[in-house]
Protein backbone atom coordinates (compact mmCIF):
# COMPACT_ATOMS: atom_id res chain seq x y z
CA UNK A 1 0.00 0.00 0.00
CA UNK A 2 1.33 3.43 -0.95
CA UNK A 3 2.64 5.67 1.85
CA UNK A 4 2.17 9.46 1.72
CA UNK A 5 5.87 9.82 0.84
CA UNK A 6 6.10 6.87 -1.58
CA UNK A 7 7.87 7.77 -4.82
CA UNK A 8 5.12 7.66 -7.45
CA UNK A 9 5.67 8.12 -11.18
CA UNK A 10 2.69 9.12 -13.31
CA UNK A 11 3.47 8.53 -16.99
CA UNK A 12 1.37 10.77 -19.23
CA UNK A 13 0.65 13.39 -16.56
CA UNK A 14 -0.33 16.05 -19.11
CA UNK A 15 -3.09 13.94 -20.62
CA UNK A 16 -6.66 13.73 -19.41
CA UNK A 17 -6.18 10.53 -17.40
CA UNK A 18 -2.68 11.23 -16.12
CA UNK A 19 -3.53 14.74 -14.96
CA UNK A 20 -6.61 13.39 -13.15
CA UNK A 21 -4.47 10.79 -11.37
CA UNK A 22 -2.01 13.49 -10.26
CA UNK A 23 -4.91 15.60 -8.92
CA UNK A 24 -6.32 12.61 -7.05
CA UNK A 25 -2.96 11.66 -5.55
CA UNK A 26 -2.45 15.23 -4.38
CA UNK A 27 -5.98 15.35 -3.00
CA UNK A 28 -5.27 12.24 -0.95
CA UNK A 29 -2.06 13.66 0.45
CA UNK A 30 0.66 11.94 -1.58
CA UNK A 31 3.67 14.25 -1.69
CA UNK A 32 6.39 12.52 -3.74
CA UNK A 33 4.93 12.48 -7.27
CA UNK A 34 7.37 12.55 -10.18
CA UNK A 35 6.48 13.41 -13.76
CA UNK A 36 8.24 14.04 -17.06
CA UNK A 37 7.00 15.86 -20.14
CA UNK A 38 7.43 14.27 -23.57
CA UNK A 39 10.24 16.74 -24.27
CA UNK A 40 12.02 15.61 -21.11
CA UNK A 41 11.45 11.88 -21.64
CA UNK A 42 10.32 10.20 -24.84
CA UNK A 43 8.81 6.92 -23.68
CA UNK A 44 9.33 5.43 -27.13
CA UNK A 45 13.11 5.58 -26.65
CA UNK A 46 14.13 2.49 -24.72
CA UNK A 47 17.54 3.70 -23.56
CA UNK A 48 16.08 6.95 -22.21
CA UNK A 49 13.34 5.11 -20.32
CA UNK A 50 15.84 2.65 -18.84
CA UNK A 51 18.07 5.53 -17.73
CA UNK A 52 15.14 7.36 -16.14
CA UNK A 53 14.06 4.32 -14.11
CA UNK A 54 17.63 3.51 -13.08
CA UNK A 55 18.12 7.08 -11.84
CA UNK A 56 14.72 7.71 -10.23
CA UNK A 57 13.67 4.20 -9.14
CA UNK A 58 9.98 4.97 -8.57
CA UNK A 59 8.22 2.62 -6.14
CA UNK A 60 4.82 2.90 -7.83
CA UNK A 61 3.97 3.61 -11.47
CA UNK A 62 0.69 4.69 -13.08
CA UNK A 63 1.09 4.07 -16.83
CA UNK A 64 -1.43 6.49 -18.34
CA UNK A 65 0.66 7.59 -21.33
CA UNK A 66 -0.75 6.59 -24.73
CA UNK A 67 -1.37 7.73 -28.27
CA UNK A 68 -5.14 8.13 -28.42
CA UNK A 69 -7.80 9.33 -30.86
CA UNK A 70 -11.29 8.81 -32.24
CA UNK A 71 -12.56 6.75 -35.17
CA UNK A 72 -10.90 8.90 -37.87
CA UNK A 73 -7.49 8.95 -36.20
CA UNK A 74 -7.58 5.22 -35.49
CA UNK A 75 -8.63 4.40 -39.04
CA UNK A 76 -6.05 6.64 -40.75
CA UNK A 77 -3.01 5.86 -38.57
CA UNK A 78 -3.21 2.14 -37.83
CA UNK A 79 0.53 1.54 -37.88
CA UNK A 80 1.29 4.61 -35.77
CA UNK A 81 -1.26 3.67 -33.11
CA UNK A 82 0.05 0.13 -32.86
CA UNK A 83 3.76 0.97 -32.87
CA UNK A 84 3.79 3.97 -30.52
CA UNK A 85 1.49 2.44 -27.94
CA UNK A 86 3.15 -0.93 -27.94
CA UNK A 87 6.71 0.33 -27.72
CA UNK A 88 6.07 2.89 -24.96
CA UNK A 89 4.15 0.29 -22.90
CA UNK A 90 6.89 -2.30 -23.22
CA UNK A 91 9.61 0.21 -22.40
CA UNK A 92 7.93 1.47 -19.22
CA UNK A 93 6.69 -1.90 -17.95
CA UNK A 94 10.01 -3.62 -18.60
CA UNK A 95 12.05 -0.84 -17.00
CA UNK A 96 9.75 -0.81 -13.97
CA UNK A 97 10.29 -4.54 -13.49
CA UNK A 98 14.05 -4.35 -14.00
CA UNK A 99 14.40 -1.54 -11.46
CA UNK A 100 12.41 -3.08 -8.65
CA UNK A 101 9.15 -1.13 -8.92
CA UNK A 102 6.85 -2.31 -6.10
CA UNK A 103 3.69 -2.02 -8.18
CA UNK A 104 2.64 -0.81 -11.64
CA UNK A 105 -0.84 -0.03 -12.86
CA UNK A 106 -1.45 -0.19 -16.59
CA UNK A 107 -4.29 1.85 -18.08
CA UNK A 108 -5.94 0.23 -21.06
CA UNK A 109 -9.26 0.72 -22.85
CA UNK A 110 -12.57 -1.10 -23.18
CA UNK A 111 -11.85 -1.46 -26.91
CA UNK A 112 -9.71 -4.49 -26.00
CA UNK A 113 -12.90 -6.52 -25.79
CA UNK A 114 -14.44 -8.25 -28.83
CA UNK A 115 -16.79 -6.28 -31.06
CA UNK A 116 -19.65 -8.70 -30.41
CA UNK A 117 -18.81 -9.62 -26.82
CA UNK A 118 -21.74 -10.57 -24.55
CA UNK A 119 -23.10 -7.47 -22.82
CA UNK A 120 -22.25 -6.24 -20.28
CA UNK A 121 -18.64 -7.22 -20.93
CA UNK A 122 -16.90 -9.15 -18.18
CA UNK A 123 -13.14 -9.12 -17.81
CA UNK A 124 -12.90 -12.76 -18.90
CA UNK A 125 -14.36 -12.13 -22.38
CA UNK A 126 -10.96 -10.86 -23.53
CA UNK A 127 -9.69 -12.60 -26.71
CA UNK A 128 -12.85 -14.69 -27.17
CA UNK A 129 -13.70 -13.32 -30.65
CA UNK A 130 -12.82 -10.64 -33.23
CA UNK A 131 -12.09 -7.01 -32.33
CA UNK A 132 -13.81 -3.89 -33.70
CA UNK A 133 -11.95 -3.18 -37.00
CA UNK A 134 -11.98 0.62 -36.62
CA UNK A 135 -9.69 0.54 -33.55
CA UNK A 136 -8.09 -2.88 -33.87
CA UNK A 137 -4.51 -1.59 -33.92
CA UNK A 138 -4.94 0.39 -30.69
CA UNK A 139 -6.73 -2.54 -29.04
CA UNK A 140 -3.97 -4.99 -29.97
CA UNK A 141 -1.36 -2.71 -28.46
CA UNK A 142 -3.34 -2.39 -25.22
CA UNK A 143 -3.90 -6.14 -25.05
CA UNK A 144 -0.15 -6.64 -25.40
CA UNK A 145 0.48 -4.26 -22.49
CA UNK A 146 -1.92 -5.96 -20.11
CA UNK A 147 -0.70 -9.41 -21.14
CA UNK A 148 2.91 -8.39 -20.55
CA UNK A 149 1.96 -7.31 -17.02
CA UNK A 150 0.26 -10.68 -16.51
CA UNK A 151 3.24 -12.63 -17.84
CA UNK A 152 5.70 -10.73 -15.60
CA UNK A 153 3.51 -11.53 -12.62
CA UNK A 154 3.45 -15.21 -13.53
CA UNK A 155 7.13 -15.52 -14.43
CA UNK A 156 8.80 -13.13 -11.99
CA UNK A 157 6.28 -12.56 -9.20
CA UNK A 158 5.70 -8.87 -9.87
CA UNK A 159 2.58 -7.04 -8.68
CA UNK A 160 1.53 -5.35 -11.92
CA UNK A 161 -2.19 -4.74 -12.47
CA UNK A 162 -4.34 -3.49 -15.35
CA UNK A 163 -7.42 -1.26 -15.44
CA UNK A 164 -9.74 -1.07 -18.46
CA UNK A 165 -11.78 2.16 -18.54
CA UNK A 166 -14.90 2.73 -20.56
CA UNK A 167 -15.29 5.96 -22.60
CA UNK A 168 -13.78 8.82 -20.59
CA UNK A 169 -14.41 12.55 -20.52
CA UNK A 170 -13.66 15.53 -18.32
CA UNK A 171 -10.93 18.12 -17.57
CA UNK A 172 -8.00 18.27 -20.04
CA UNK A 173 -9.86 16.33 -22.71
CA UNK A 174 -8.87 16.67 -26.37
CA UNK A 175 -11.41 18.73 -28.33
CA UNK A 176 -9.65 18.52 -31.68
CA UNK A 177 -12.28 18.29 -34.48
CA UNK A 178 -10.74 15.15 -36.02
CA UNK A 179 -8.67 13.50 -33.29
CA UNK A 180 -11.07 13.56 -30.34
CA UNK A 181 -13.51 10.99 -28.98
CA UNK A 182 -17.27 11.23 -29.34
CA UNK A 183 -18.27 13.27 -26.28
CA UNK A 184 -15.65 16.04 -26.54
CA UNK A 185 -16.18 16.11 -30.32
CA UNK A 186 -19.90 16.70 -29.79
CA UNK A 187 -19.23 19.44 -27.24
CA UNK A 188 -17.07 21.28 -29.73
CA UNK A 189 -19.43 20.81 -32.67
CA UNK A 190 -22.52 21.99 -30.83
CA UNK A 191 -20.70 24.92 -29.29
CA UNK A 192 -19.40 26.09 -32.66
CA UNK A 193 -22.85 25.57 -34.21
CA UNK A 194 -24.41 27.69 -31.47
CA UNK A 195 -21.84 30.46 -31.91
CA UNK A 196 -22.19 30.47 -35.72
CA UNK A 197 -25.99 30.22 -35.66
CA UNK A 198 -26.00 27.01 -37.73
CA UNK A 199 -29.49 25.67 -38.35
CA UNK A 200 -28.41 22.02 -38.15
CA UNK A 201 -25.60 19.73 -37.02
CA UNK A 202 -24.95 16.44 -38.81
CA UNK A 203 -23.65 13.54 -36.72
CA UNK A 204 -22.11 10.25 -37.86
CA UNK A 205 -24.13 7.05 -38.14
CA UNK A 206 -27.73 6.64 -37.08
CA UNK A 207 -27.41 7.37 -33.36
CA UNK A 208 -28.29 3.82 -32.30
CA UNK A 209 -25.01 2.58 -30.74
CA UNK A 210 -25.03 2.32 -26.96
CA UNK A 211 -22.15 3.78 -24.99
CA UNK A 212 -21.05 4.12 -21.38
CA UNK A 213 -19.20 7.19 -20.10
CA UNK A 214 -17.07 7.65 -16.98
CA UNK A 215 -15.97 11.04 -15.66
CA UNK A 216 -12.17 11.02 -15.55
CA UNK A 217 -11.90 12.13 -11.91
CA UNK A 218 -13.94 9.06 -10.97
CA UNK A 219 -11.47 6.91 -12.91
CA UNK A 220 -8.54 8.54 -11.09
CA UNK A 221 -10.15 7.78 -7.75
CA UNK A 222 -10.56 4.14 -8.79
CA UNK A 223 -6.95 3.96 -10.00
CA UNK A 224 -5.58 5.05 -6.64
CA UNK A 225 -8.05 2.76 -4.87
CA UNK A 226 -6.90 -0.25 -6.93
CA UNK A 227 -3.23 0.55 -6.44
CA UNK A 228 -3.83 0.25 -2.71
CA UNK A 229 -6.45 -2.51 -2.64
CA UNK A 230 -6.12 -4.88 -5.60
CA UNK A 231 -3.60 -7.42 -6.86
CA UNK A 232 -4.25 -9.99 -9.56
CA UNK A 233 -3.58 -11.06 -13.14
CA UNK A 234 -7.08 -10.30 -14.37
CA UNK A 235 -7.82 -6.74 -15.43
CA UNK A 236 -10.43 -4.62 -13.64
CA UNK A 237 -13.15 -2.85 -15.61
CA UNK A 238 -13.66 0.84 -14.87
CA UNK A 239 -17.10 2.19 -15.66
CA UNK A 240 -20.51 3.16 -14.37
CA UNK A 241 -22.55 0.17 -15.51
CA UNK A 242 -24.95 2.62 -17.20
CA UNK A 243 -25.38 3.33 -20.92
CA UNK A 244 -27.04 5.77 -23.31
CA UNK A 245 -27.52 5.79 -27.08
CA UNK A 246 -25.39 8.16 -29.11
CA UNK A 247 -28.64 9.89 -30.06
CA UNK A 248 -29.46 10.47 -26.38
CA UNK A 249 -25.92 11.68 -25.80
CA UNK A 250 -26.10 14.22 -28.62
CA UNK A 251 -29.35 15.58 -27.23
CA UNK A 252 -27.83 15.88 -23.74
CA UNK A 253 -24.79 17.72 -25.10
CA UNK A 254 -26.92 20.02 -27.27
CA UNK A 255 -29.10 20.91 -24.27
CA UNK A 256 -26.08 21.56 -22.06
CA UNK A 257 -24.38 23.73 -24.66
CA UNK A 258 -27.63 25.56 -25.45
CA UNK A 259 -27.82 24.63 -29.14
CA UNK A 260 -31.41 24.80 -30.41
CA UNK A 261 -31.00 23.79 -34.08
CA UNK A 262 -31.78 20.48 -35.78
CA UNK A 263 -29.71 17.32 -35.31
CA UNK A 264 -29.26 15.30 -38.53
CA UNK A 265 -27.68 11.87 -39.04
CA UNK A 266 -25.35 10.77 -41.86
CA UNK A 267 -26.00 7.04 -42.13
CA UNK A 268 -23.22 6.60 -44.70
CA UNK A 269 -20.74 7.10 -41.86
CA UNK A 270 -19.71 4.23 -39.55
CA UNK A 271 -21.46 3.62 -36.25
CA UNK A 272 -18.58 1.75 -34.67
CA UNK A 273 -19.27 -1.01 -32.17
CA UNK A 274 -23.04 -1.48 -31.66
CA UNK A 275 -22.84 -1.67 -27.87
CA UNK A 276 -20.06 -1.31 -25.30
CA UNK A 277 -21.12 -1.72 -21.69
CA UNK A 278 -18.67 -2.92 -19.09
CA UNK A 279 -19.57 -5.32 -16.31
CA UNK A 280 -18.39 -3.41 -13.24
CA UNK A 281 -19.35 -6.01 -10.65
CA UNK A 282 -15.68 -6.59 -9.77
CA UNK A 283 -14.99 -2.96 -8.82
CA UNK A 284 -18.31 -2.84 -6.95
CA UNK A 285 -17.39 -6.01 -5.04
CA UNK A 286 -14.09 -4.37 -4.08
CA UNK A 287 -16.07 -1.47 -2.62
CA UNK A 288 -15.78 1.22 -5.31
CA UNK A 289 -18.61 3.07 -7.11
CA UNK A 290 -18.64 6.10 -9.43
CA UNK A 291 -19.96 9.41 -8.08
CA UNK A 292 -20.41 11.74 -11.10
CA UNK A 293 -23.53 11.11 -13.20
CA UNK A 294 -23.43 11.82 -16.95
CA UNK A 295 -25.66 14.92 -16.97
CA UNK A 296 -23.55 16.58 -14.28
CA UNK A 297 -20.33 15.46 -15.93
CA UNK A 298 -21.27 16.93 -19.32
CA UNK A 299 -21.84 20.30 -17.66
CA UNK A 300 -18.42 20.07 -16.00
CA UNK A 301 -16.84 19.02 -19.30
CA UNK A 302 -18.41 21.95 -21.17
CA UNK A 303 -17.06 24.35 -18.56
CA UNK A 304 -13.63 22.81 -19.10
CA UNK A 305 -13.98 23.14 -22.87
CA UNK A 306 -14.69 26.86 -22.58
CA UNK A 307 -11.42 27.36 -20.70
CA UNK A 308 -9.35 24.75 -22.56
CA UNK A 309 -6.74 26.11 -25.02
CA UNK A 310 -6.78 22.81 -26.98
CA UNK A 311 -10.15 23.77 -28.44
CA UNK A 312 -8.39 26.45 -30.49
CA UNK A 313 -6.39 23.80 -32.39
CA UNK A 314 -7.68 23.12 -35.90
Amino acid sequence: MMRPDSKIYVAGHRGMVGSAIVRELQRQGYTNIITRTHAELDLCRQADVERFFADERPEYVFLAAAKVGGIIANRNALADFMYENMILEMNVINAAWRNGCRKLEFLGSSCIYPRMAPQPMKEDCLLTSALEPTNEAYALAKISGLKYCEYLNRQYGTDFISVMPTNLYGPNDNYHPEHSHVLPALIRRFHEAKVSGAQSVTCWGDGSPLREFLYVDDLANLCVFLMNNYSGNETVNAGTGKEVTIKQLTEMVANTVGYEGEILWDTTRPNGTPRKLLDVSKSHALGWHHTVELSDGIALAYADFLSNPMRAER
